[in-house]
């Protein structure tokens, strides 16, 4: 973790916001963005670009998990819930919403750093999960459209799979492309020969 983080905050309490960046300052950490609810979370940081948001408040509302579930999706971010109030379901609720730490009875400056290390590490390894599970996925759909291919193939040229997926190779190599992109043509175009004539 870097000596200095952006911090993103949002707290509904002025004097508590000035409390927590004070204790954040103090460690080395630069607030670049302060909000006073989680409304324009993804927005602000999208514009800001933070490395870590820091929200602290008495509990997440639907309000907030929403907007931190927007953000999951769209530009995630370490996330450090501090709640004044413990409830297990509320707790669940934020954690699914892409919550990276989420810790009960509010932000005790002494432990900021720690939380933020717990917090990034998490994320980190979540990421790396789902870019994992995206590449595996992506992977799966490729077999399964050249597999389609090498069938439309095998049925249209009278040929065996291995001459069908040394056709598609072939193609691949002449154009340039990667095998998936030509099985998406070759799909595309023996697919519509057999529609029937009053779709053509």
């Amino acid at each position: 973790m870097p000596s200095s983080l952006k911090v993103l905050l949002v707290d509904d309490e002025v004097v508590r916001a000035a409390m927590v960046e004070e204790a954040l300052v103090n460690e080395g950490h630069e607030v670049i963005c302060r909000l006073s609810s989680p409304a324009s979370l993804n927005a602000m940081v999208d514009r800001h670009q933070p490395d870590v948001v820091i929200i602290d408040m008495e509990s997440p509302d639907r309000d907030a998990l929403d907007s931190m579930s927007l953000l999951n999706r769209e530009n995630p971010r370490p996330v450090v819930f501090f709640a004044d109030e413990h409830d297990p379901e509320t707790m669940q609720a934020a954690l699914q919403a892409g919550v990276s730490a989420y810790v009960v009875d509010g932000l005790v400056p002494g432990r900021v750093r720690s939380i933020i290390e717990v917090a990034i590490a998490r994320f980190d390894a979540f990421q790396s999960l789902r870019s994992e599970l995206d590449k595996t996925r992506n992977e799966l759909s490729e077999r399964k459209r050249i597999e389609r291919a090498k069938g439309l193939l095998m049925k249209h040229q009278g040929c065996d799979e291995a001459q069908a997926y040394r056709m598609l190779r072939k193609l691949a190599m002449d154009r340039g492309q990667r095998i998936a992109v030509v099985a998406d043509s070759v799909i595309d175009v023996l697919e519509s020969l057999n529609l029937p004539k009053g779709d053509q």
